[in-house]
């Protein structure tokens, strides 16, 4: 489109209710999965949306990854990651927050946990992997979320939301599983408190937990979470919950086996060789008999 009638198009959505037109035909056209030149072009020269300050802005490569991952967008979501590397993850406009906390992280990673997009999630891991420096891609990992998230991590939604593959990946990638929310909880602790109100079910969520249970104990040097006391007065129900092996190494009874030990070296070493261990050690399967999360 030529620069003069780019130009006019915007002119012609600086009102907040013709932005809101434009912002939802953009967000349309990544919820069809539209090709990828088309979404740009319209980035461009047509969508704009209305912030608080009244006035109309573009989308920002930041944002448009977040409508690509909401939708599952996966080629859109490569192309912003490939051609803006760092601006793709900053954080978006306070017009995409659901707070103006300016402390919290930017919420790429949260939004692909929930949404469970393990392929997206993978392209920005690699990303940040790839174009941050060592200390801002640890902030990145490890970023909390605003105050109506109770400052969650990206971890803390995966246990949350019993997204197994995407606990592995973030914890792969170096994510660290002794961030704190707002309550003073880690990851664990969310866990935790997710597999009690559970109880005695046993569906597809329950060997989810189960399966983010084994994978933070792979991780997971020294564990620190607040439910000791807990599980040592009902020894019975957890044991119940948790498998008579992790209960005893959660409740501090028993060490951990050397097989768990000698993966979390290796892994610690080098996480990418998880994918070389043999079939019966290696996730997502993880024969969870192995690691006493599952009788």
């Amino acid at each position: 489109m030529p620069l003069d009638v780019a130009w006019r198009a915007r002119e012609d959505y600086r009102s907040e209710s013709q932005c809101q037109r434009s912002s939802f035909a953009f967000y349309c056209a990544v919820r069809d999965l539209l090709p990828v030149w088309l979404l740009e072009e319209m980035r461009a020269t047509e969508a704009l949306h209305w912030e608080e300050d009244g006035r109309a802005r573009a989308f920002s490569p930041a944002e448009a990854l977040l409508y690509a991952l909401v939708h599952d967008h996966q080629a859109y979501a490569r192309h912003l990651l490939r051609q803006y590397p760092a601006r793709a993850l900053d954080a978006p406009s306070p017009s995409f927050r659901c707070c103006p906390c300016k402390d919290s992280a930017a919420p790429h990673l949260a939004v692909a946990v929930r949404h469970e997009r393990a392929a997206i999630l993978g392209m920005i891991l690699e990303a940040a992997a790839t174009d941050f420096g060592e200390d801002e891609r640890r902030a990145f990992l490890d970023g909390r979320g605003c105050a109506h998230s109770g400052g969650k991590s990206a971890l803390h939604v995966a246990c949350e939301q019993a997204r197994a593959e995407c606990l592995l990946a973030l914890l792969a990638n170096g994510a660290s599983p002794y961030v704190t929310d707002d309550r003073g909880d880690t990851p664990l602790d969310c866990l935790l408190e997710q597999m009690e109100r559970a109880g005695d079910t046993d569906d597809g969520d329950a060997r989810a937990r189960r399966a983010c249970l084994g994978y933070l104990l792979l991780f997971t040097p020294g564990l620190r979470f607040r439910w000791g006391r807990q599980l040592r007065e009902d020894a019975a129900r957890w044991t119940r919950l948790l498998g008579e092996r992790a209960y005893r190494w959660l409740a501090g009874r028993a060490p951990l086996s050397l097989l768990v030990l000698c993966t979390r070296t290796l892994l610690s070493a080098r996480a990418e060789l998880l994918e070389s261990l043999p079939r019966f050690l290696r996730p997502p399967e993880f024969r969870l008999q192995q690691w006493g999360v599952v009788e």
